[in-house]
């Protein structure tokens, strides 16, 4: 037995009324050649033909629940409480990993630095009908400190040891779609967790999310962005914000 089989790797996706993308997303957890994966979907209690997706890809898939939920984050925090891996990441419906080895090189990464506590990688945003990219996440080796001046991961890439969860709590529910970015300031900047870049594509992921639909929820996206920095107490959190902002552009 090789070594990298003792670290198993919980792999969450969630879902609600998904049935566009949802196989393309299960066809890329398959594909995956790293044995020691659980794979958890939460459904939010879909009315398409999400289900019946699942019940079709149910040999693929360790645990399942459908039911009601309080949206993303609640869901996400159901997934990581079943979770019994030793590190967690999260595959959203209708995003793909960008290759058959990303879990590979995940554990392989986390088996190399023990010492780490999360990593992340780079991610392509894609156009949902013709999968053309429009905007390429390139991230980098940072710190802590990086977060002052506006840097975050991408949050799709983001792998973390279940044992964070524990320490520093799940996904906050009062913070709509600003909750992953709430997480990450909480783990790697208040707590300073240590975190590796893992330097490949990562994920494909469909243009379109909730916080960017209109421009209301783009303002709520704002404000919850203000409302995180403040509580992780981040120095000087508008100027923050507008660095995290401006930053983007050179994604495209």
């Amino acid at each position: 037995m090789t070594d990298w089989l003792i670290m198993k790797i919980s792999l969450i996706t969630v879902v609600y009324n998904g049935e566009a993308f949802l196989q393309e997303c299960f066809n890329s957890v398959k594909s995956q050649t790293y044995p020691d994966v659980e794979y958890l979907v939460i459904d939010g209690g879909s009315k398409d033909n999400t289900l019946r997706i699942i019940a079709e890809n149910q040999a693929h898939i360790d645990y399942f629940i459908s039911e009601a939920d309080q949206g993303l984050y609640d869901a996400i925090n159901k997934g990581i409480e079943k979770a019994t891996g030793d590190i967690i990441g999260i595959l959203n419906a209708d995003d793909m990993f960008s290759g058959p080895d990303v879990l590979a090189a995940v554990a392989e990464t986390f088996k190399n630095q023990p010492e780490i506590g999360g990593l992340y990688g780079d991610l392509h945003y894609i156009h949902p009908a013709t999968g053309r990219i429009v905007r390429k996440w390139k991230s980098r080796n940072a710190s802590f400190k990086d977060l002052e001046n506006g840097w975050m991961p991408a949050h799709p890439t983001l792998y973390l040891k279940k044992s964070l969860f524990s320490k520093y709590g799940c996904y906050a529910l009062d913070l709509g779609t600003t909750a992953d970015y709430d997480l990450m300031l909480r783990f790697l900047y208040t707590h300073q967790t240590k975190t590796a870049y893992l330097p490949m594509l990562m994920v494909n992921m469909r243009v379109g999310g909730v916080s960017n639909k209109s421009l209301h929820s783009r303002w709520l996206a704002f404000v919850n962005d203000y409302k995180s920095l403040k509580r992780n107490k981040m120095p000087h959190p508008f100027r923050v914000l507008v660095k995290k902002k401006l930053s983007k552009l050179k994604q495209f």
